[in-house]
């Protein structure tokens, strides 16, 4: 998600005669091409045309996290094309990059500025906590209630990132599955195993196995410059050695620890020692969010770690390396037998002050489900997923259309908490100071200074003293 905020408004009309025009101003791109048209022929349930009637003529703002597929964002376009057609209601939604990292600053600037859009989608585990303690998110217990009874239990993750003091601040849309792939063909050429999930110390070595630059060959494909892939993978590789940025209330900062030193200090070892220089590829200590898809595409790569929007890619543009991946749930560490592997799910919040909150709520319920997420989801496989569980049953691709979708259905139904040697159960309570930590790439920054040579006990106490900074700046006394 390299983009920038804001890189697109599509606006969808509905007129009351049932005539509608479509305004698209300033599309964003993405890719070479073109998205092709989607799939799905997207039709509004007649239980929410009924609830709709009373706002026919009405309208509502979004705030869409852009997908990595143009495709998929070209298909959640076309749902709500349809919902403002058969509504006779205006939509119009405005593209975000998760990786923009005055997104929540900005949002909440609108929602005190009284400026601020309907409802959006975004992470629950990256955003919705630092949202709700800012005071920007509306009660929606009573949609999640209803949505319950239509479609059953939400992923798991869900109930801890959405819900404070017992209420739902946020909606889940569509889960997103956490992954890691190898090259399963160059695996096989050298003799190692396909499982499962590995050791980080297994992945480190046999990503030197299999490595061979003469024949453009990298076995190690996971930076750790700022983005959000490389949070994501320092943050696991300091859980699964049984360290963590705060305890589990998420109140205390605990990074400074023996394990988590023991964590940087394996993951600097990667970058610094010469031993592993024939396992990383060129330009790998400048990579941003897309440069992992890219080498992953290109076929360079023996190993990388991102959600699934690179195993989708390589599906939709029938990209070789498609038929060569192996994708699995994760590595384990010293504290933990068993990855972290739990996922999060893009999830809609109602803005306080919101114009018309009941046909934000209605927007919601739309997208979940039915045909407006099956357009979605076939333009992004194994990316976009069902969050609920009776909507994994509701067409027969969730089921047939890769041989992923088992084993992603199963991450949402991971038994929780995960719990470490060390005394830490993830996912941890929603933290609005781990949020703008990781927001901030205190970590990234972190391994770039191990990198250029300091010591890893001394990178972790700066960055703890760091950590403290935000935690006060979002009310946590330490």
């Amino acid at each position: 998600m390299e983009e920038k905020t804001d890189l697109s408004r599509r606006t969808f009309l509905g007129m009351s005669a049932g005539v509608s025009a479509l305004g698209v101003l300033g599309l964003a791109g993405c890719g070479s091409g073109p998205a092709p048209a989607p799939q799905v022929d997207v039709q509004v349930p007649k239980a929410l045309l009924d609830q709709a009637a009373a706002l026919r003529g009405g309208s509502a703002g979004m705030l869409s996290q852009k997908l990595y597929s143009e495709a998929a964002n070209k298909a959640l376009d076309k749902s709500l094309q349809v919902f403002a057609q058969a509504t006779g209601t205006t939509v119009r939604n405005d593209l975000v990059s998760g990786d923009a990292g005055d997104m929540v600053a900005k949002m909440d600037a609108e929602v005190k500025a009284g400026t601020n859009r309907d409802l959006a989608f975004m992470s629950d585990r990256r955003f919705v906590g630092q949202l709700h303690n800012l005071g920007a998110l509306t009660d929606v217990t009573d949609v999640v209630t209803e949505m319950k009874a239509l479609y059953g239990e939400p992923a798991t993750e869900a109930a801890n990132y959405c819900v404070f003091d017992g209420r739902w601040f946020a909606i889940p849309y569509h889960f997103i599955a956490t992954g890691m792939y190898l090259r399963k063909d160059w695996y096989q050429e050298k003799g190692l195993p396909l499982k499962p999930y590995y050791s980080w110390e297994e992945l480190r070595d046999n990503a030197l196995a299999v490595s061979d630059p003469a024949k453009r060959r990298f076995g190690w494909g996971l930076t750790v410059n700022r983005s959000g892939d490389a949070n994501g993978f320092i943050a696991n590789v300091i859980n699964t050695y049984g360290g963590a940025i705060a305890d589990n209330t998420g109140t205390k900062v605990t990074f400074n620890s023996p394990e988590t030193v023991e964590a940087v200090t394996f993951i600097g070892d990667i970058y610094t020692n010469p031993k592993y220089k024939p396992m990383l590829p060129p330009g790998i200590g400048s990579w941003t969010d897309s440069s992992n898809n890219e080498n992953w595409l290109a076929q360079i790569l023996g190993l990388t770690l991102n959600q699934f929007s690179v195993y989708a890619d390589s599906k939709t543009k029938k990209n070789p390396v498609y038929a060569n991946t192996h994708p699995f749930n994760g590595a384990t560490g010293p504290a933990l037998d068993r990855p972290l592997a739990y996922g999060e799910s893009n999830s809609f919040v109602v803005f306080k002050g919101a114009k018309n909150p009941d046909l934000a709520k209605l927007v919601a319920k739309f997208m979940v489900g039915g045909s407006a997420l099956l357009g979605v989801a076939k333009e992004a496989p194994c990316l976009v997923n069902p969050s609920w569980d009776k909507v994994w049953d509701s067409d027969p691709y969730y089921t047939t259309g890769d041989p992923a979708f088992a084993a992603l259905r199963e991450q949402t139904r991971a038994a929780l908490p995960i719990k470490t040697k060390t005394g830490y159960a993830f996912p941890q309570a929603p933290s609005p100071g781990e949020q703008a930590a990781t927001a901030a790439y205190l970590l990234t920054d972190m391994m770039q200074s191990v990198i250029q040579g300091t010591r890893p006990a001394d990178a972790v106490a700066s960055t703890h003293t760091r950590i403290v900074q935000i935690f006060e700046q979002q009310g946590y006394r330490q």
